[in-house]
């Protein structure tokens, strides 16, 4: 199987150089690493000299959309049978990535696959333990029958490390433009609802991970929240809030357990402004605009979508 990889780029820092290094060392590399980078004046030349597969196209900021800035990508990858994506701050933890995530392959029923995220626990305990909740040790494999017993947590597909089958990405029709937020979901749902498979590789990892501060949870739940009701379908047939609960529960009572308990009171802060955000994203089709534009993180897909918001 040919397979590309397509990372949007931003900035792109020592995180990416340290990214590339990786990818250069793996058991499986990509055919070709193909960088969409918003803004050639933030981009360092001297950053990809090194490497024979990797080539850059420019675009402005202003251009720029979660979902058909990657669909760019995936469209230069003409020949490709497998559509890999990773995000410039995501960090292979070992050189068999690229092998472990596209083995999922060989089962043809799976269209979709994403990889583990983790984080160090000594830079951010918490982040540490919810990705493992979020990203267990346990590879699985998911379909609309699971629906019933994992709710939201069936579509659940991140684009920080990912790879789509070529032919069922295109029948999808690609990655939905102006997109707020979460073009991965949303593709995963439709192939999810078309009878398609979604596989979590457990033994596919990267290093990833944020240190967002409670606003910023507000500002990303919200554009979250926004994604699902824009997109609607099934996203609007299953509920996430318990998902959410599970989780703070969970975190909680491990915290305590491991003697963390200083660490309780930014954890609750932190959850109670996401379920702000994402309450309000739900309803955001009943504030004003300018409101909405406090809330979000993306103006710009507001500036798209005037006909979205009063």
């Amino acid at each position: 199987m040919k397979v590309d990889l397509i990372i949007p780029t931003y900035k792109p820092g020592e995180k990416f150089k340290k990214s590339l290094k990786r990818l250069a060392q793996q058991t499986r590399k990509p055919d070709r690493i193909i960088l969409i980078n918003t803004e050639a004046q933030y981009f360092d030349e001297e950053m990809i000299r090194p490497y024979d597969n990797v080539e850059v196209y420019h675009i402005k900021k202003e251009n720029f959309d979660h979902g058909a800035t990657r669909d760019y990508g995936a469209s230069l990858a003409e020949d490709a049978d497998i559509l890999m994506f990773m995000t410039d701050d995501a960090i292979p933890k070992d050189k068999y990535l690229v092998e472990n995530l596209i083995k999922a392959f060989n089962d043809p029923k799976v269209s979709a696959a994403y990889g583990r995220q983790m984080a160090d626990p000594k830079k951010n305990y918490i982040e540490y333990y919810t990705r493992i909740f979020n990203y267990p040790e346990e590879s699985r494999i998911k379909r609309r029958e699971d629906l019933d017993t994992l709710g939201i947590k069936t579509f659940f597909c991140s684009n920080v490390c990912s790879a789509y089958r070529k032919t069922d990405y295109d029948a999808m029709g690609g990655f939905e433009h102006k997109t707020i937020f979460n073009e991965d979901m949303i593709m995963a749902s439709k192939l999810i609802e078309d009878g398609k498979a979604v596989a979590y590789q457990a033994d596919a990892r990267v290093w990833h991970w944020h240190d967002y501060k409670a606003m910023q949870q507000l500002h990303r739940n919200f554009d979250l929240a926004v994604s699902q009701v824009d997109h609607g379908g099934l996203f609007l047939k299953v509920k996430s809030e318990s998902e959410g609960v599970k989780m703070v529960i969970s975190t909680i009572r491990h915290l305590i357990t491991k003697g963390k308990i200083y660490l309780i009171p930014k954890y609750v802060i932190d959850s109670g402004f996401k379920l702000i955000g994402y309450k309000l994203g739900r309803n955001y089709k009943k504030l004003p605009r300018w409101m909405i534009l406090k809330l979000t993180m993306n103006k710009t897909y507001w500036n798209f979508n005037e006909n979205l918001i009063k």
